[in-house]
């Protein structure tokens, strides 16, 4: 395996890592507005890392000119898609969940009298 293969897979699995931390997020947060951050930004950051990857796997090729006009399509659009996402939520009604308890909390670790 040569070393830019290794580079290569590199990115790739952390492009992967992100993509399935965002994944996460998406499970884990409390309200639409941040799992829209949460997913957002783990795959704008994910997708171009991969496609770095890709990249850098496929040379100097016309395949790396055409992962390079996907990427900067994706870096424009995701982040403009998420905003007018939550915009429109906004606008919907859907308020942003303000308080600091976590969901999980039960009524059993009340403090005691």
């Amino acid at each position: 395996m040569s070393p830019i293969e290794l580079i290569a897979g590199a990115f790739l699995a952390l492009g992967g890592f992100f993509v399935m931390v965002g994944g996460v997020g998406m499970l884990r947060m409390p309200d639409l507005y941040t799992r829209l951050h949460a997913a957002s930004v783990t795959e704008t950051m994910g997708t171009l890392l991969i496609m770095i990857g890709l990249m850098i796997l496929a040379g100097w090729t016309l395949a790396s000119f055409k992962l390079f006009a996907i990427l900067m399509f994706l870096l424009f659009t995701g982040p403009v898609a998420a905003y007018a996402v939550a915009n429109t939520a906004l606008i919907a009604g859907v308020r942003p969940r303000l308080d600091t308890e976590s969901p999980d909390a039960s009524d059993s670790e009340a403090p005691r009298t």
